[in-house]
């Protein structure tokens, strides 16, 4: 059976914490940034965890990052 390979777009956006978690950004912070409130922005800054419905998924996508 051939290696598992890892999903490159999915490797570039999200990234697996020491205890496990996946990490990604939040979306709608790139363009048409002036309508949007100074708080709303700074929430838009930090990072949120992968919903755990999305959770297997990507893990299944990222596993030869993990083992590699």
């Amino acid at each position: 059976m051939p290696k598992m390979k890892t999903r490159r777009g999915v490797a570039k956006r999200c990234k697996i914490t020491a205890g496990g978690k996946i990490m990604r950004r939040k979306a709608c912070h790139s363009h048409i940034l002036t309508k949007k409130t100074r708080a709303r922005k700074r929430r838009l800054r930090s990072e949120d965890t992968v919903s755990k419905a999305e959770r297997k998924r990507i893990r299944t996508f990222l596993q030869a990052k993990a083992q590699g």
